[in-house]
């Protein structure tokens, strides 16, 4: 920082109001932050889009305090199929009817304007929150002290020049963020255009609960119950496929015949979408950040596009809001260092699932229904991987987010922690034997000491009396002695 640095509009700047945008908001605001958020759009999308996100989701919705809002309009998934032409099942990832690991259920299905709505009406709660509808941002500088956005009001041409201290791009696969960071992309080599249709059914027809994958090499379908009477079909383009026909009504309802007629729903949109599996290989440029659909592009096949966004901002707010207080803006590296490589997982499972549905070829189809039937049914369970090397000593379960355990008055854990680090003991019997440095670096970030019997079981589990959570519920490290744990008070950012 330079003693001459130029005064600032915000602590923060966000490009982009989707839900990456909005999570990241509310984090920042819960902290306390001056915030702007520009977007080009005049509102929400009234759009379908996303359809789909996970427990560890709803666990950051309600570390944002937005979880019971949301909850009223999501229903817990009924599972997901791969179902071969013959109609034999292949995969399966089972109904999520009860509590997952993260005390919530483990996949829900929303409607995305639902919780964009939400997201926003959260944003609404901190006073020092602005939202910039209807602006353009047409370029970005930056130097030692701050970034500059230049920014154009669709509505009146006006240029404005706002200064913030960081800019966050979560403004989609075509970010001007990215750009300005100059960024290429890794490609993991899934691209594939697909007519997704969705529908508001108008009377009861018996239509699957579970998201299905139809296997037919034929013409690849996947079939998703939404919420309420909101149904979706994903629909593969084959070679040959005129794109502008394929989204006229006439060819959408014979493509649907086999499941609907045109007075059972109405259709709500038709729209060719090209499905994609980038990351990009540089998150951060100075005082420019990207994340979600900027910093990465995943496949439909796991749900996990929006899913994957939403941790970035988890990741990036608690990271932010240290380095705002005064910590090395070295601890940002670690941002790309640690999402990277665990959203890799997330983009390649996802490539590998698709290509099992995308495959036209009826011999490979009869080869991969013949190996599914020798080996059996598989489950497709939730991906939980390790961080990439950052803020954690790279030891499991370090850099994980454990399960959500109960304590001794029935609460989850999330309910006793705030928004900053946590020690977590059976007992006070090994941190209160902490010297006192030590327990001073954890005091000095605000750490939240708990010590309840409830966290036992988990403790013996997890294999140490003492867990040390980041802000984001990921494990920094474990302890199983008091040099241990002074040991983990070194690894604090300060």
């Amino acid at each position: 920082m330079t003693s001459a640095a130029a005064p600032v509009d915000f602590d923060v700047a966000i490009v982009g109001f989707g839900p990456t945008g909005a999570v990241l908001a509310n984090l920042l605001g819960a902290r306390g932050w001056r915030v702007a958020i520009f977007d080009r759009e005049p509102g929400l999308i009234d759009l379908p889009r996303a359809v789909h996100f996970d427990g560890e989701v709803m666990r950051i919705f309600d570390s944002a305090g937005l979880a019971d809002a949301i909850t009223p309009f999501v229903r817990p998934s009924g599972g997901m199929q791969y179902i071969n032409p013959a109609g034999k099942l292949m995969l399966e990832r089972k109904p999520a009817a009860a509590a997952g690991v993260h005390g919530w259920a483990n996949n829900y299905l929303f409607h995305q304007p639902d919780l964009e709505t939400t997201l926003r009406r959260g944003v609404g709660r901190f006073p020092e929150l602005r939202v910039f509808t209807r602006h353009e941002i047409e370029a970005v500088t930056q130097d030692e002290s701050s970034a500059v956005l230049t920014v154009r009001s669709l509505d009146n041409t006006t240029l404005s020049k706002p200064r913030a201290r960081w800019v966050i791009g979560c403004d989609g696969a075509r970010s001007r963020v990215r750009d300005a960071i100059h960024s290429g992309q890794v490609d993991l080599g899934l691209h594939q255009s697909w007519l997704v249709v969705d529908v508001l059914l108008q009377r009861d027809i018996d239509l699957p609960l579970a998201t299905v994958q139809f296997c037919d090499p034929s013409r690849p379908v996947t079939f998703v119950n939404v919420t309420g009477r909101r149904r979706r079909w994903e629909i593969m383009l084959m070679p040959g496929d005129d794109w502008d026909a394929m989204t006229q009504p006439a060819t959408i309802w014979r493509l649907l015949s086999r499941w609907l007629q045109p007075g059972d729903a109405s259709l709500v949109r038709g729209a060719v979408y090209t499905f994609h599996s980038l990351i990009a290989e540089r998150w951060r440029k100075g005082r420019l950040l990207i994340a979600g659909d900027s910093a990465h592009q995943t496949p439909p096949f796991l749900g996990q596009g929006m899913c994957a966004g939403i941790r970035d901002a988890s990741n990036l707010a608690w990271k932010l809001d240290l380095v705002l207080r005064g910590a090395d803006d070295a601890l940002l590296d670690s941002y790309q260092s640690e999402r990277a490589p665990h959203v890799h997982e997330y983009v390649a499972t996802a490539v590998r699932l698709g290509n099992i549905i995308q495959t036209t070829d009826p011999a490979i189809a009869a080869a991969r229904d013949q190996r599914f039937e020798h080996e059996g049914r598989q489950e497709i369970v939730n991906l939980a991987p390790q961080l990439g090397p950052g803020l954690h000593t790279g030891a499991l379960p370090a850099g994980t987010m454990p399960g959500q355990p109960r304590l001794s008055s029935g609460a989850l854990l999330d309910t006793a922690l705030d928004h900053g680090f946590a020690v977590l003991s059976a007992d006070t019997a090994l941190v209160s034997d902490l010297p006192t440095p030590e327990r001073a670096r954890f005091d000095a970030i605000g750490t939240r000491w708990v010590s309840d019997a409830g966290l036992d079981g988990w403790l013996r589990e997890i294999g140490s009396p003492v867990v040390v959570l980041r802000p984001d519920r990921y494990v920094l490290g474990v302890a199983d002695t008091v040099r241990d744990l002074a040991r983990l008070a070194t690894r604090l950012p300060g």
